[in-house]
């Protein structure tokens, strides 16, 4: 297999354009009351004011609860959240369901996860928020609270009405490593069968779509993982790349859309390819995104293509083990709110 030959640059998100609108308004959902979201979102936002003049948050969660978390991790809440000169953070108080404690799960809590993601969610449908930032959440809490739920990807289609998004993680950096998934979270066994020419060929426009659209790569180009081992072996090892993912290519690229593969995974996540790619597209959860995690962890990104707004968010979860313990790194979430600052950015420059 022969490695890609050129490509445009793989940027990130622009940042500094003149004409943005004063002041950007990113919304930040705290999560899992019990998990290390509340205390990152203090680590994160204690240099607003420096790393983004030009934007303001809103922090969604309870008030008690976050100040109580920030003064675990030594960060000044009140002087913070103070209105006044050079003031850039904000609570809108969600009151807790029941007390929350650090490490210690409460299904109690799971319909109160929920309502800070509706309120962000709404706000920015709303154009109140110009983007979202989402810290981890627990599924299992909100299942156990009765509620079904998959994850903040699909629940984000679900709300916004948008048959479909696109789950990509992204590394920071002059050329950040960017996986985008074909299926998120699924059961391996039903991976194939939700694998359909359709399915890929929307997943690319998506891509190659927001890559343009929020990011500012003007000439996109994906590289696309087969599913099975070798790519198939030319239909030994399995005819999905024959029978799906080929043609899915084949029509993208008539679409105008630089799209290249089915590369082998085990051999396409080296410099050689990589270095010439914008994104690449894996076609199930743990088929691209541990190699990313390794490369990038506790500094990546996870982002929703395809929505009608912004979301960004962290690449790790709850951490309960670390919640309220001081030793949690906030550089995925401080990652997360720069790359939504960056995008509300870029689309407002784009729309002037």
């Amino acid at each position: 297999m022969n490695a890609p030959a050129t490509s445009s640059s793989a940027t990130p998100a622009p940042r500094g354009p003149q004409s943005v609108p004063q002041p950007l308004r990113i919304a930040i959902t705290t999560g899992e009351p019990a998990g290390v979201g509340p205390e990152l979102t203090a680590m994160a936002l204690a240099g607003a004011a420096a790393h983004w003049p030009d934007a303001e948050f809103v922090v969604l969660g309870d008030a008690d609860l976050l100040a109580a978390r920030a003064a675990a991790v030594n960060v000044d809440w009140a002087a913070l959240c103070t209105i006044g000169a050079g003031s850039r953070v904000r609570v809108e108080h969600v009151p807790l369901a029941a007390p929350a404690q650090a490490g210690k799960l409460d299904a109690a809590n799971g319909r109160y996860v929920l309502a800070l993601l509706d309120r962000a969610i709404d706000g920015a449908m709303a154009r109140t928020f110009d983007a979202i930032v989402t810290a981890p959440l627990q599924k299992s809490t909100i299942n156990d609270a009765g509620v079904p739920f998959t994850g903040h990807t699909e629940y984000l289609a679900e709300r916004t009405h948008t048959p479909r998004v696109v789950m990509m993680l992204a590394g920071t950096g002059a050329r950040p490593l960017r996986v985008a998934l074909a299926t998120t979270h699924l059961p391996l066994k039903d991976v194939p069968a939700a694998l359909t020419i359709d399915s890929l060929v929307e997943t690319l426009r998506i891509i190659d779509h927001d890559l343009r659209r929020h990011f500012g790569v003007p000439q996109p180009r994906i590289l696309v993982t087969g599913l099975n081992p070798h790519a198939g072996e030319n239909g030994y090892l399995g005819r999905e790349e024959i029978d799906t993912i080929s043609p899915a290519l084949k029509a993208a690229v008539a679409a105008g859309i630089d799209a290249r593969g089915p590369y082998p995974a085990d051999t396409l996540f080296q410099p050689r390819y990589l270095n010439e790619a914008d994104c690449v597209l894996a076609m199930f959860h743990d088929q691209g995104l541990p190699v990313l995690k390794y490369a990038t962890f506790g500094e990546g990104i996870n982002v929703t293509l395809g929505l009608p707004i912004i979301r960004t968010s962290v690449d790790h979860g709850t951490a309960l083990d670390l919640a309220g313990t001081g030793r949690a790194d906030a550089g995925s979430l401080i990652a997360a709110v720069d790359a939504a600052v960056s995008m509300a950015r870029f689309r407002h420059t784009r729309a002037s």
